[in-house]
């Protein structure tokens, strides 16, 4: 394997949401840093081919044909995965895994990674999240509480850009938001009847990363104030949500000390057993099939939470023969997910002489309110809802001409859609590993996938349909329908653990600073990372992790203890 000639400070694996964190972290520190991308480059805006498409723009008017649809079936069951979009999709005939169980492996292989594609919903973890574990007694405790973070989630909220509203609940704590996105007149009926048959249960307005007031920070990053056009997956060429693309990348570019290579597939990371440090990675040219050793200090790995697993299962050395930093065999194990499967629709009698304005990019949402200061259920945690209300785009009419044309113009009845956003608990047979036999297109072993539900799943999502349908009916719906996707893990897109942080190096593979206990100067801040899941969307808390981590381990290599 030819050595690199070129030494540097920082290796930074993947450049999606936690490693364009750790790309202009480090290199705003003073760090030489390579960041490592497997797939192709996206240019902010130059990239974005879709961005301004009309559907009659495109052969399918924005639908995937069947053909395609049967090739990639995993990929198509995506809510984002779209004619306008799917360049921006990893194929599942390309990338293979193996499924021991069902598992719908959604992935992004780009300069920006799903930092594209992501749903862009942002809320802060609580207390209670961070001593759920050592409360109730599943995972291993958290390393940090919130108050380690609370911090970093200011310094990462200021810079991305977080709208919302000082909702003054400890449940879901408040950050440094831009102005909120409004809800419409039913949302807001909806709000005040809920909250008054539920005093503990708070309906507020989601919180989103997009710029509604872009202060002078963003401006000087190039971006500009959302349209609300709701065509975000295709890339939004005025950046006004957060993305690596628009945002960490150039920040990282503009300090000179970043190197970014495309098309480099990390097989493994290398360890050296004289120095019990790792020296570097081994990556596969993804274009040529040509291996190649860079080397660093430190090395931050965010190729997403399974990506991540991978890398590090297939790091082996005669120090660690089963994959990088696993003395007590927990690599790969624990993963956990978010329980999407709820889904409630319901009509609603509403004024009909209102609507509302654009395509807002956030719904109204409920914060967790069962189990969260203690055990009240015969299941663990609880879950998040999120709701909408809204009139259909036309009334249901025949006919041609100029009374058809004017009938159309007419919206249709108000209408509410409710799902759940659900905590399911780490355990140990939902694990990854690699494939003895099967292997990718650059020799590396696929990942072998199994996860499932369980009963404290099944548990909640009945839960979640007997008090979603009546606070629906509390707040004056009528045609309450629910129902069970009944989608496999990973649809979710919002996979964690199996490089779990923890006190302990006997229960976890990660310290308070999302060091691997047993090789210091390797460091993982992505999904893979985190000890339990809460409720809440997870990528503002990888954001927080990953520039808490930067600054720990820039700090300690400039005191040479790394």
């Amino acid at each position: 394997m030819p050595e690199q000639n070129t030494q540097f400070d920082a290796i930074v694996i993947g450049s999606g949401i936690s490693g364009g964190w750790a790309a202009k972290e480090l290199c705003e520190k003073g760090l030489k840093t390579l960041v490592l991308e497997r797939g192709r480059n996206v240019v902010h805006k130059k990239d974005y081919p879709t961005a301004n498409f009309n559907p009659w723009d495109m052969p399918h008017r924005g639908k995937i044909p069947p053909p395609e649809m049967d090739l990639d079936p995993i990929v198509s069951n995506c809510y984002a995965y779209k004619e306008d979009t799917k360049h921006f999709f990893v194929k599942d005939h390309e990338h293979p895994y193996v499924q021991e169980k069902p598992f719908s492996w959604i992935r992004g292989y780009q300069v920006g990674g799903k930092s594209l594609l992501w749903a862009r919903q942002t809320q802060r973890w609580s207390k209670y999240d961070f001593e759920a574990p050592l409360r109730d007694g599943f995972a291993v405790d958290w390393p940090i509480r919130y108050k380690d973070i609370d911090p970093w989630y200011s310094y990462v909220e200021k810079f991305a850009g977080i709208s919302g509203n000082k909702d003054g609940l400890e449940v879901l704590p408040d950050g440094e938001f831009l102005p909120a996105w409004e809800m419409n007149c039913v949302e807001k009926i909806l709000q005040e009847k809920i909250m008054q048959a539920y005093p503990d249960r708070h309906v507020i307005q989601g919180r989103c990363a997009h710029l509604t007031e872009p202060t002078s920070e963003h401006l000087a990053q190039g971006r500009g104030q959302c349209m609300a056009r709701k065509l975000c997956e295709r890339g939004c060429p005025f950046g006004a949500y957060f993305s690596s693309n628009s945002s960490t990348i150039p920040a990282a570019e503009k300090t000179g000390n970043l190197h970014l290579i495309t098309h480099a597939v990390v097989e493994s990371i290398i360890y050296d057993e004289s120095t019990q440090k790792a020296t570097g990675v081994s990556v596969v040219d993804a274009l040529t099939h040509e291996v190649t050793v860079y080397k660093a200090k430190i090395i931050f790995v965010n190729a997403a939470c399974l990506n991540t697993n991978l890398i590090l299962l297939n790091s082996k050395s005669n120090r660690f023969p089963n994959g990088l930093g696993n003395d007590n065999g927990l690599l790969g194990k624990y993963i956990a997910f978010h329980n999407y499967r709820g889904n409630i629709t319901a009509a609603f009698n509403g004024p009909i002489d209102q609507y509302y304005y654009g395509r807002r990019p956030t719904q109204v949402m409920m914060p967790s309110f069962k189990n969260v200061l203690k055990q009240e259920t015969d299941f663990l945690r609880g879950y998040m809802v999120h709701f909408s209300a809204s009139r259909a785009g036309r009334p249901n009419v025949d006919g041609v001409g100029a009374a058809f044309k004017e009938a159309i113009t007419e919206p249709g009845d108000w209408s509410i859609y409710m799902m759940m956003q659900g905590e399911t608990i780490p355990k140990e047979t939902n694990q990854v590993s690699l494939s003895e036999y099967e292997r990718d297109n650059w020799g590396i072993p696929q990942l072998v996938v199994s996860v499932e539900y369980d009963e404290n799943d099944e548990k909640l999502l009945q839960d979640f349909f007997k008090e979603g349908k009546a606070m629906l009916e509390k707040a004056g719906c009528t045609k309450i329908n629910t129902w069970d996707s009944k989608q496999p893990p990973g649809l979710d897109i919002h996979e964690m653990g199996g490089v779990r942080m923890g006190k302990d190096p006997n229960t976890s593979l990660l310290n308070q600073f999302n060091q691997l206990h047993h090789c210091k100067n390797v460091f993982v801040t992505d999904g893979a990372c985190m000890t339990s899941t809460g409720n809440q969307n997870p990528s503002l808390t990888f954001m927080a992790l990953t520039a808490r981590a930067a600054d720990y381990a820039a700090a300690q290599l400039k005191e040479g203890l790394l």
